[in-house]
């Protein structure tokens, strides 16, 4: 399904976890009817703490507050505000909670990975940023997480808040909470509040199952001069990479910043296999260095431009829930292209094709059998097919 775009509305970009966190607390505090948030992870950190307290006095002074989070991204880290929170009188769902670490059926892996909260329906938020500490890392001691989200306001929250109504009532159903479903629209009107022109796009399993990868897909073909992703989690079928080829070979600049920290070594060396065919098609990578990269962004033509909670990878594009914010908006564009460059210049490393193409025969075969170990799990979970 095509993306629906809206005029009218008013985005403001988010460039890092400091300036949501703030302007997400702050829009909690100034709630008056409604907050319904969405989320991977819920962690008992200091930020995660921060936001519960948030939700909890919004609760207290007679708000309906409701949140939802993943069962498999916040298994044994949310127990303790899950249940601060109730007492609290906030409403909790869990997203499909039981979880086996020995299944592939493919129900199983399907998880709740969008990041989507609504206030008052008067605006609203959409990106990439889970609630978790900057520095809660594999490492330990890396600096912040580099991500992003956009404030919305405009008629562009209508679909953002029925969006989050539909799974809120799904989800509450099936957990027989019956007095938690919604009983009335949480947005009567949406007013122009701008001048910018987007759409929200998502990924399920029934109606929009590639919706996002098409979006990504229509605006690479479309390019004429310039393509600027940044992924976190880099490992596209073969129609997405034959896609970065082509607009390569016909003179499009194509840049991509991609994960340079270890995080999880399968998918870390599998995406490396894929490398060498694309600078060879002239594909620009860049190796991100300076925190762990959590992005899920790209600018195209410096006027498309898309910001949310997709990977580039099977489990985004196949089997989660995802929501993104595609913008057709210049200035916005351009914003996000500039903190791109900047990044890649301050952060980030080029990969050499020569380099690459003289590595050592035990790091080739490091990287392609991570990658047909990739391919095999997904052989297992059903998902993928000829495409990867």
């Amino acid at each position: 399904m095509k993306p629906q775009f809206i005029n009218g509305n008013s985005l403001q970009l988010l460039p890092n976890n400091a300036a949501y966190f703030l302007a997400l607390e702050q829009a909690i505090d100034a709630a008056r009817t409604g907050v319904s948030l969405e989320t991977y992870i819920f962690a008992d950190d200091e930020t995660g703490r921060r936001m519960a307290a948030a939700l909890s006095r919004a609760a207290k002074r007679g708000v309906t507050v409701r949140v939802m989070v993943d069962g498999f991204g916040s298994k044994n880290i949310f127990d303790t505000i899950r249940r601060q929170l109730l007492t609290d009188n906030v409403q909790v769902l869990i997203y499909h909670p039981k979880i086996s670490p020995f299944t592939l059926r493919r129900n199983r892996l399907r998880r709740l990975h969008r990041k989507l909260v609504t206030i008052d329906g008067r605006l609203a938020f959409v990106g990439g940023i889970n609630i978790i500490d900057d520095m809660n890392s594999p490492a330990g001691h890396l600096p912040i997480r580099y991500d992003y989200a956009v404030r919305i306001e405009g008629p562009l929250l209508a679909m953002v808040v029925e969006e989050n109504e539909k799974l809120w009532d799904r989800i509450a159903l099936l957990n027989f909470q019956l007095n938690w479903r919604t009983r009335q629209p949480l947005i009567s009107e949406t007013i122009a509040s701008g001048k910018q022109r987007a759409a929200l796009v998502v990924r399920d399993n029934l109606l929009h199952r590639s919706d996002i990868e098409d979006a990504y897909l229509e605006a690479i073909d479309r390019a004429r001069k310039e393509i600027i992703i940044v992924n976190a989690y880099f490992f596209p079928g073969k129609s997405f990479r034959m896609a970065l080829r082509l607009a390569a070979g016909r003179g499009v600049r194509v840049i991509l910043l991609l994960q340079g920290r270890m995080e999880y070594s399968l998918l870390y060396y599998a995406s490396r296999a894929l490398y060498e065919d694309l600078l060879d098609a002239g594909v620009e990578i860049y190796s991100y260095h300076k925190s762990f990269l959590h992005a899920k962004v790209a600018v195209v033509d410096g006027r498309w431009s898309t910001v949310g909670s997709s990977n580039i990878d099977p489990f985004s594009l196949l089997l989660a829930r995802e929501a993104n914010v595609i913008v057709d908006d210049s200035r916005f564009a351009e914003e996000l292209r500039a903190s791109l460059l900047k990044h890649i210049k301050g952060g980030a490393m080029k990969v050499d094709p020569d380099s690459l193409h003289s590595q050592p025969l035990w790091r080739r075969i490091v990287n392609w059998s991570a990658y047909g170990g990739a391919r095999l799990l997904l052989g297992l979970a059903g998902i993928g097919g000829k495409n990867y």
